[in-house]
């Protein structure tokens, strides 16, 4: 899967906590940015207009370290792709597939990952690969008060 889009480093740690929802993190105001600049129609060879897919991708180690986050749109090729964008490449690999909600944002991604991070690789159904994990936001997402999400975690064939 192609996807071009926004990125941001950062980890956990920098995201943890109420606050980052209002005032701090660097994830929030990336997405933030994303809407309000009207990033996805910049994109080219849009695949599906209107999914969003948020990655988690170029992991130190592993949930409690750096990683990148990505938003973006999948595409049918990186022909045309400006250079405020960057392009990610969605490896094949086993997934499992979670999904949370009807809920409201911020509270159905965060538990769904908290779910994540405190399971076992048995419970995972194997050892997480950290190599690309993401979130799709389709229309199911169109409401922000009931949001069903669809996270994909990379594990270890």
């Amino acid at each position: 899967m192609k996807l071009v889009g926004l990125t941001v480093r950062t980890n956990n740690a920098v995201e943890a906590g109420e606050k980052i929802y209002t005032t701090g993190g660097k994830i929030l105001p990336l997405i933030r940015r994303y809407y309000q600049d009207g990033v996805a129609e910049k994109i080219a060879n849009r695949k599906t207009p209107g999914t969003i897919y948020c990655a988690y991708t170029e992991y130190e180690s592993d949930y409690t370290g750096d990683y990148t986050y990505f938003i973006g749109e999948e595409v049918t090729s990186f022909d045309i792709v400006p250079e405020e964008f960057f392009t990610l490449v969605v490896p094949a690999q086993e997934y499992v597939k979670f999904t949370n909600g009807p809920a409201a944002m911020p509270q159905v991604c965060s538990d769904v990952w908290e779910k994540i991070w405190k399971s076992t690789d048995p419970e995972l159904g194997g050892k997480r690969s950290y190599k690309v994990d993401f979130e799709v936001y389709d229309q199911r997402a169109t409401d922000h008060q009931n949001i069903v999400l669809d996270v994909f975690v990379g594990i270890e064939e």
